[in-house]
């Protein structure tokens, strides 16, 4: 009896058009070019400045991308799943506002958050819908306005994240398709990675507001050891229990942290550099965009067959890898 698995066969990806450089945040906080770059990789990041704009519009920028090129019927969709730390707001969901916005009725959505590893979360949950034949076209998006949680007086975080979203169409194969995965989550790091206000534990007060609780914080030592840990240990579980090793892999697909975090996990896991996605030079971290922006940006590099790993470390903490084979050759 044939397995089915589920395919990525198409994938779309959205930026905002205004670039905030390393020059730019030169002339906000006390940093420069050089020390960005060496620390981080970053060269310039994207900023969506329009203030009625969110993440429910930039995925569904990618959305509407995603059906023309795979040649979809929005009504043919049967859920969307929306992976995001920067909702639009608390309810409606974000899922339902980008499936209002493209006309997207025959559809239902929910969001889904675990930090920086959310789209892995979603792909994983993602793959099972179709796996168990519940659904034959399933639409998964990772969209973040990290622009609007970002404290641009905090020269350690503000050099760092950038707004972004990407989004994949995932149907039923017998031959390609999501293979495993393994997850991980914890609350070890609850105090180093976090939005502490917001939420119903610490809601808005002008004390959260003068706190600054509503910007991100982030302590980067220990968030560093334990994504370089995390990351490069769970690939390693994952390829051993898969029975492929590491230099059988086409492509790594890292979450676009920060370039010494993916030079060191490929270093830990002794795998070839070239083999590493990165765009966090251009894109910056994406929070849940990163994987789908590193998939549309080195589309045009994949062939069908292509062994892909995905791996991702998020906030407080969340982590995991999966294991892909491509469905598909080139851009669609």
């Amino acid at each position: 009896m044939s397995v089915i698995k589920a395919a990525i066969t198409g994938v779309a990806g959205y930026v905002p058009d205004d670039i905030l450089s390393n020059a730019d945040l030169e002339k906000m906080v006390d940093t420069n070019d050089e020390w960005i770059v060496s620390r981080t990789g970053i060269r310039e990041r994207r900023i969506l400045k329009d203030p009625k704009k969110a993440a429910a519009y930039m995925g569904a920028e990618c959305v509407r991308d995603l059906l023309a090129k795979t040649n979809t019927d929005p009504d043919d969709v049967d859920l969307l799943i929306c992976a995001t730390v920067t909702p639009d707001m608390m309810f409606p969901n974000t899922a339902s506002l980008i499936l209002e916005q493209v006309g997207m009725r025959n559809s239902y959505g929910f969001d889904l958050n675990a930090a920086c590893s959310g789209f892995l979360f979603g792909l994983t949950t993602a793959a099972q819908f179709i796996k168990s034949g519940k659904h034959k076209k399933v639409i998964l998006v990772g969209s973040d306005k990290m622009s609007a949680i970002t404290d641009f007086t905090d020269r350690n975080t503000c050099i760092l994240f950038s707004d972004g979203a990407g989004a994949v169409m995932l149907e039923p194969s017998e031959e390609f398709g999501f293979e495993d995965s393994i997850m991980f989550t914890n609350a070890d790091g609850k105090e180093y990675l976090n939005l502490k206000g917001g939420g119903s534990l610490n809601p808005a007060t002008e004390e959260t507001l003068e706190d600054g609780w509503h910007y991100l914080f982030q302590d980067g030592r220990p968030v560093f050891k334990a994504a370089v840990k995390g990351m490069a240990t769970v690939s390693k579980k994952l390829m051993d229990k898969a029975g492929v090793p590491l230099d059988q892999i086409d492509w790594m697909v890292p979450h676009q942290a920060n370039l010494r975090i993916l030079t060191a996990v490929a270093d830990m896991l002794k795998f070839d550099q070239e083999k590493v996605m990165v765009v966090i030079d251009k894109y910056g971290n994406t929070t849940d965009a990163t994987i789908p922006l590193s998939l549309w940006d080195y589309e045009k590099k994949l062939k069908k067959g292509d062994k892909l790993l995905f791996t991702a470390f998020g906030g407080s903490y969340t982590w995991g890898a999966i294991y892909l084979t491509w469905a598909y050759d080139g851009i669609k």
